[in-house]
């Protein structure tokens, strides 16, 4: 598989209760010791992923991150092919190269730079 999803996001109003649900809901870890109260999910499958809460008066949202050589290239596809820049590529402190763009039926989709993991 050329393109492989490579990690996972739900965010939410409350991110601890929706920790606390989905490590119930599926047995998985979660850790969010960190300074965001991120929590990174251990699966236990390979994909991992991530919950936590959204800033004050932002919507909730689940998307998931595609693994691509060229985050721009990506971008300008997914424009040709209809969607939509949603967020430029910006660097996680600490962590990946990511970018999102919206499909055309709005969905959020995340892409996820390959050398940057």
């Amino acid at each position: 598989m050329p393109n492989p999803v490579m990690h996972f996001e739900v965010l939410g109003k409350d991110g601890s209760r929706l920790q606390r649900f989905y490590g119930d809901l599926f047995d998985w870890t979660i850790d969010a010791d960190n300074p965001m109260s991120y929590g990174l999910v251990d699966t236990g499958s390979g994909v991992g992923g991530g919950i936590g809460g959204v800033p004050e008066g932002q919507p909730g949202m689940v998307t998931f991150y595609v693994q691509v050589e060229d985050i721009d290239a990506a971008l300008r596809r997914a424009e040709e092919l209809g969607g939509r820049t949603v967020n430029p590529p910006m660097e996680v402190p600490g962590g990946p190269t990511i970018a999102h763009f919206a499909d055309p039926d709005g969905n959020v989709i995340g892409l996820l730079k390959a050398d940057s993991m």
